[in-house]
């Protein structure tokens, strides 16, 4: 595959291009099949530890709040340390907490295994990120950042078969104690191959052309930088507007499966099957936005094409999730939400992506965990609100109608306030 559009790099930087973007997808769908193990579970985890569902919508989040805290100091160690390091540390750190899952035995040691999961898997997409725009030039960046972020829908796609079959058969704990394993199998496999272009030997017209547009190459500024960064709107309405992307995808991650046997009366089973349908459409999106942006960037600047499908996926986003709640059968309902994922993922990776191009290049990782401690508060409030409202009303339709709410906003946030560039 060849990624770059205004110079042709050498076989050593497009293997090395090919090799990080591939370690990512795959690092990527573990983080997301470790997040989704609580939600397929979710029956099943209810009845074992006699939860309510608040309860269950308050060990939904607890994964959020740590992973949304932690943004901060994860971008700060990812500018400090590289990604190669941070991702690697991580890696560990989550694999061994999904394992420790598998073992507990209340309320609270779940909570606090999901919280340390969160800690661990914070670095993830800030990291992969910063490893796209190492190593791929201004322009060229929706692109690869689609491809990796694809990996956030693929993942919740694959999870409900493949977690669903590990349970039926296992049990839940086995379901945890696998996703561990494979989580410590992807450690290795990043830090035995993975290398940032600066020590992987490229030719340095490559790495001349891949920095070509990034400005000075300054180094981090830490804190300051990001005290920097909060004085600009752009910087607060990329928060605000992410806030809205993460809350109805992660809505949709955490209790699509409970919906489809609660409110639709399924089988866990078929709840399981027929969850991966609207999560495969939300992969497409995810995969499809990142080529979009690249289609928009030939005709305009690389922060509007990125800009415009984040605000049109969440409009389409929040109208068929309306849609979905008001589908008078199954089929109706999964089609709907898939078209709801669809485009709430188009806004997903095109949102990682404009991070990348409208911030100097020292500060990229800083601004992405900005946005990503934005999208992390609608991760947090997602499924406890859900939990909440269905506690509150028996019915799931008031919380969907609440998601397609907070949609809609999101895109008056990037629409009037994510327009400008961030610049010294």
């Amino acid at each position: 595959m060849e990624w770059d559009l205004k110079h042709e790099v050498a076989a050593p930087t497009r293997r090395s291009r090919n090799i990080a973007v591939t370690l990512l997808v795959v690092a990527g769908c573990v983080n997301y099949l470790d997040r989704s193990a609580v939600a397929v579970g979710n029956p099943n985890i209810r009845a074992d530890l006699h939860l309510s569902f608040s309860q269950l919508g308050l060990l939904l989040s607890a994964f959020a709040w740590a992973y949304g805290l932690a943004q901060i100091p994860a971008g700060l160690l990812i500018d400090r340390f590289g990604p190669r390091r941070a991702l690697g540390a991580g890696l560990v750190v989550w694999s061994v907490a999904q394992m420790f899952a598998g073992f507990v035995g209340s309320l609270g040691q779940f909570i606090a295994a999901r919280i340390a999961l969160g800690l661990g898997e914070s670095p993830m997409y800030i990291g992969g990120t910063k490893v796209c725009a190492d190593w791929f030039a201004l322009k060229e960046r929706a692109l690869p950042i689609g491809i990796f972020n694809s990996s956030s829908a693929l993942a919740p796609a694959l999870a409900p078969p493949l977690l669903t079959l590990l349970m039926v058969n296992f049990g839940w704990r086995t379901m945890f104690l696998v996703a561990g394993v494979a989580g410590f199998l992807v450690a290795l496999a990043w830090l035995l191959l993975y290398r940032a272009p600066d020590d992987a030997k490229i030719p340095p017209a490559d790495l001349a052309a891949i920095r070509a547009d990034d400005g000075p190459q300054e180094s981090p500024r830490g804190l300051a930088e990001l005290f920097w960064l909060l004085k600009f709107r752009t910087t607060w309405g990329m928060f605000l507007g992410f806030f809205g992307v993460v809350y109805l995808s992660w809505m949709y991650a955490t209790w699509l499966p409970g919906y489809l046997e609660t409110q639709r009366h399924l089988s866990i089973a078929a709840a399981g099957y027929l969850s991966a349908i609207p999560l495969a459409a939300g992969f497409l999106g995810a995969l499809g936005g990142g080529f979009f942006s690249a289609a928009l960037g030939r005709v305009m600047d690389a922060s509007a094409a990125c800009r415009w499908p984040v605000m049109l996926g969440m409009l389409a986003a929040g109208a068929f999730t309306v849609g979905g709640a008001l589908a008078p059968s199954v089929p109706l309902a999964i089609a709907s939400m898939a078209a709801g994922l669809f485009a709430a993922n188009v806004a997903s990776s095109c949102g990682w992506a404009l991070a990348a191009v409208v911030a100097p290049f020292r500060a990229v990782a800083s601004l992405e965990a900005l946005q990503n401690v934005g999208g992390s508060l609608g991760g947090t409030l997602a499924p406890y609100l859900t939990g909440a409202v269905v506690q509150h009303g028996g019915s799931f339709i008031p919380a969907f109608f609440l998601a397609a709410a907070i949609a809609v906003s999101s895109t008056l946030f990037y629409a009037l306030m994510a327009g400008n560039q961030i610049e010294d």
